[in-house]
């Protein structure tokens, strides 16, 4: 896939919104809902990875699993060994004890089936759970697992892909609008409630690379109506009035979210297509769109956007830690600085671990080396 640099700027609105959420989240009351757009661009990047296998004969599953291994591994696996680490001077034995049984968790990807059987989200015992974020991680992994499986059954079959996402992302979405209503912490863990967010954007992946025809006859037309709605005369850069629209008001539901979206909210529910909306937006606007280019593709989101995977890993466990080692709510000098070193560990993350083990030595796609699957593979056997 070519690189969009306005997508790692989208993954920096993302992770900064939990980030604040977390530090902060009497200011950024809504900042949770950074997790919906990475589900968003998750599906979105992991779907159209698939969909181009599928089409050109050349997805291996071997292939698309060690590249997740890859990514997902090495920063995870550092972290939950400094947790460890770090909890056998702090934790009492029995805060210990469930610190192990979290660390498992979070290397087999049941992190969020652990936490749904133990306390909500919001809930004030949350604080004390230094691994509680890797609830989304579950997910994610969760759908990684099921998702290419399905697809590649249903592309043997010759069924229509497209038709496949939207009923399973269909019945996700009721299923998360009933339980919802039932038990909202089941919603919020759940993956069958939680899927139709990463199938939105597979749903959009598949509509980028095969109608794209269709897409160019639809945006000339709604361009020729913005613009006379808009405007009043001929504009130089009239072709892109939509899809400068279409960037901002994203912009706009993300913010929106971040700040009117509260944790009291029965959240998903309806409260989470706004975020996944707007994710959906400012991805369908593309590379060109005024917003990504200049907005989300300047350097310091690009940046933000690079570490955000060992960011969102280090900073709740640094958080977490400080609440245990406070006995309470931390000082706003103490969130700050457990935010710069936070943002610090995660650089260093990316630049000594994450980015040799993925590209190599000189920035391309390391080959599948079997030691290292064994070392990512092992802690989770012996986890299990």
């Amino acid at each position: 896939m070519n690189y969009r640099s306005y997508i790692d700027g989208l993954r920096a609105i993302a992770v900064l919104s939990v980030l604040s959420f977390h530090a902060f989240p009497t200011w950024f009351r809504g900042g949770f809902t950074g997790v919906d757009i990475f589900f968003v661009i998750s599906g979105f990047l992991i779907s159209t990875i698939i969909f181009e296998g599928l089409e050109k004969g050349t997805f291996s599953f071997v292939d698309f699993y060690a590249r997740r291994i890859r990514r997902i591994f090495p920063a995870l696996l550092l972290v939950l060994i400094c947790c460890f680490a770090f909890g056998w001077f702090t934790l009492l034995p029995d805060e210990y004890m469930l610190l192990g049984k979290h660390m498992a968790g979070g290397a087999s990807f049941i992190s969020n089936f652990l936490f749904w059987n133990e306390a909500g989200y919001f809930d004030k015992a949350a604080e004390t759970k230094p691994l509680l974020h890797l609830w989304s991680l579950g997910i994610e992994e969760q759908f990684y697992i099921i998702w290419p499986l399905l697809l590649w059954g249903a592309y043997k079959l010759r069924l229509n892909l497209l038709t496949i996402t939207i009923i399973v992302a269909i019945t996700s979405f009721v299923f998360n609008l009933q339980q919802v209503k039932i038990d909202v912490v089941a919603a919020f863990y759940s993956p069958q409630t939680r899927f139709w967010e990463l199938l939105c954007g597979s749903i959009l992946a598949w509509l980028m690379l095969n109608k794209k025809s269709t897409f160019a006859y639809l945006e000339n037309q709604l361009n020729h109506w913005l613009n006379k709605l808009i405007y009043r005369g001929p504009q130089q850069h009239a072709d892109a009035t939509l899809i400068n629209t279409l960037s901002f008001a994203g912009f706009l539901l993300i913010i929106f979210g971040v700040y009117r979206i509260t944790k009291g909210a029965l959240f998903p529910g309806t409260w989470a297509l706004i975020p996944v909306f707007g994710a959906i937006l400012i991805l369908a606007a593309g590379t060109n769109a005024w917003f990504n280019r200049v907005v989300l593709a300047n350097k310091a989101l690009v940046w933000f956007g690079l570490i955000s995977y060992p960011l969102y890993l280090w900073h709740w466990a640094l958080l977490s830690f400080g609440h245990i080692l406070e006995g309470g709510e931390l000082s706003r000098k103490i969130r700050l600085i457990l935010v710069a070193v936070s943002i610090l560990l995660a650089w260093l993350t990316y630049r000594f671990v994450e980015k040799p083990i993925r590209f190599g030595a000189h920035g391309v796609v390391s080959p599948v080396n079997p030691t290292f699957l064994k070392c990512c593979f092992l802690p989770v056997l012996d986890s299990l």
